[in-house]
C-alpha cells in the first residue's frame, strides 16, 4: 500500500525545465519550480501537472460553470467537504456555506484550494446576494410537494441549495427556493446524505448544460 500510495501522481520533471530560457527569462510562469523539482502528487488531472496552485485557479476561472451550489450548515455538517469536491469536479462557479462559517475540510480532499467558497450567516444574505446576481434558488429536498430533478428544466445559471443533513431544508431555505425538487427513490431509505444528493444534482446540470453536444 505504501509503495502505491508513493507512486501517486508524476516524480521530478525531466530533462530541460520549462520555466526558464537560456537567459533566465521565464518561458511558461505557470510552472512551479519546487514541483518540478520533486515532483507533482497532487489530485489534479495531467493537464495540470506541475503547474502552481494559483496557475490552476486562474485557468479554471476561465470556463467556470453559472450554477452555483449553496448547503445549509447549521450542525458542522460532515457532508460539506464532499459537497465541495463534487463542485470543483464539475467546476461549479461557487460553494455558498450557510450558516456557520467553520466546516470540516477533511472530505474535500484539498479541492477546496480550487474552488471558490463564500459564507454567508443566514439564508436571507444568500437569497439577498442570489437575488443581486439575478440567480433562482432551488431548493433539493424530498418534500411533500416537491418537484421530481428528472426531467426539471434547470436554468444554465442557478443556485442548489441543500439542506442540513438529516433535517433537510430548514422552513427559511423552503420557504424562499423558486421551487424544491426531489430525487427519484426506489429503495426503503427514506432519503440519501447530501453529499450524494447534491452529486446527483450537479450531474443533472451537467447532462443538460454541459455534456457532448447539449447547447446550454
Amino acid at each position: 500500500m505504501d509503495e502505491e500510495r508513493a507512486e501517486v501522481g508524476v516524480g521530478p520533471w525531466v530533462g530541460e525545465w520549462p520555466v526558464l530560457d537560456s537567459a533566465g527569462a521565464p518561458l511558461d510562469p505557470r510552472y512551479d519550480p519546487e514541483l518540478l523539482a520533486h515532483g507533482d502528487r497532487r489530485n489534479v488531472v495531467d493537464a495540470y501537472r506541475y503547474w502552481s496552485l494559483e496557475a490552476i485557479v486562474a485557468d479554471l476561472d476561465t470556463r467556470r460553470h453559472p450554477f452555483h451550489v449553496a448547503i445549509e450548515n447549521w450542525a458542522h455538517d460532515m457532508n460539506i467537504g464532499s459537497v465541495v469536491r463534487t463542485a470543483n469536479a464539475f467546476l461549479a462557479a461557487e460553494v455558498h456555506i450557510v450558516g456557520n462559517r467553520r466546516w470540516n475540510r477533511r472530505g474535500a480532499m484539498v479541492t477546496d484550494r480550487y474552488q471558490h467558497v463564500r459564507h454567508h450567516p443566514s439564508v436571507g444574505d444568500l437569497l439577498a446576494w442570489a437575488s443581486d446576481e439575478g440567480l433562482p434558488v432551488l431548493g433539493i429536498d424530498n418534500l411533500p410537494g416537491s418537484v421530481a430533478l428528472e426531467g426539471y428544466p434547470l436554468p444554465r445559471a442557478c443556485v442548489l441549495l441543500f439542506g442540513q443533513e438529516s433535517v433537510g431544508l430548514s422552513d427559511a431555505a423552503r420557504a424562499s427556493a423558486v421551487d424544491v425538487l426531489h430525487i427519484a427513490q426506489f429503495g426503503s431509505t427514506r432519503s440519501i446524505n447530501a453529499g450524494a444528493a447534491a452529486a446527483i444534482a450537479m450531474h443533472a446540470w451537467i447532462s443538460r448544460h454541459a455534456s457532448p453536444g447539449v447547447q446550454g
